[in-house]
């Protein structure tokens, strides 16, 4: 059985802004653990994102920063030209965002997959992936890497996508639980990120 995840990750690509701007604004201001998100865009244009999505949002929706300690309730967009992950600083007591401008990978910067396999080596078990609409394959590496660690993974569904290349690689590859309109992404993961919390730990100790 998973695990309630520490940390949400988003991958998303072609119609992402529009996919966005449904989905955050459906999550609770409370929302119980930090989403990080990389929308395949220039920069510029992920700030500006960021923007529209807080000013719509109960969530605190940020472009990243580096040294940033995620918190709950809030969301990070990865700035354009640079991949965001998460790493934890030796003798750090909380992980922190790191942007970098390693190779770009499936020709992009940020790259879905540079996330979410940062995620999944520092929340091993919990973190949850959510693949949208995108053209490509970014995200199916990832995504084998969140469940090879025991996470979980959602997957927007053909109908609702503009493009279900993204989200139809990590159908196809098996590395689904769950596969969704749109609609019906933001309750799953309210869900997910819900379940069995309790008195648990601050969300952002892994």
């Amino acid at each position: 059985m998973s695990r309630t995840p520490l940390v949400v990750g988003v991958g998303v690509s072609t119609g992402g802004p529009k996919a966005l701007n449904l989905l955050l604004p459906a999550l609770p201001a409370d929302f119980p653990v930090p989403i990080l998100v990389v929308q395949h865009m220039p920069p510029i244009f992920t700030r500006l994102l960021a923007e529209r999505l807080s000013q719509r949002s109960g969530l605190r929706v940020v472009e990243a920063s580096e040294g940033v300690v995620p918190q709950p309730g809030w969301a990070y967009v990865a700035p354009g030209n640079f991949h965001l992950t998460v790493i934890r600083p030796e003798g750090a007591p909380r992980p922190v965002l790191h942007l970098h401008q390693g190779p770009p990978e499936h020709s992009c910067r940020p790259a879905v997959d540079v996330l979410l396999r940062s995620v999944a080596q520092l929340y091993p078990g919990r973190a949850l992936a959510v693949v949208l609409t995108g053209m490509g394959q970014d995200g199916a590496l990832g995504c084998h890497a969140i469940r090879e660690t025991g996470g979980q993974v959602l997957a927007q569904d053909a109908a609702t996508s503009v493009v279900w290349g993204m989200p139809g690689a990590v159908v196809t590859q098996g590395l689904a639980d769950k596969v969704l309109p749109l609609s019906r992404v933001a309750p799953e993961i309210v869900r997910r990120a819900s379940e069995g919390r309790g008195r648990a730990r601050s969300p952002v100790e892994p």
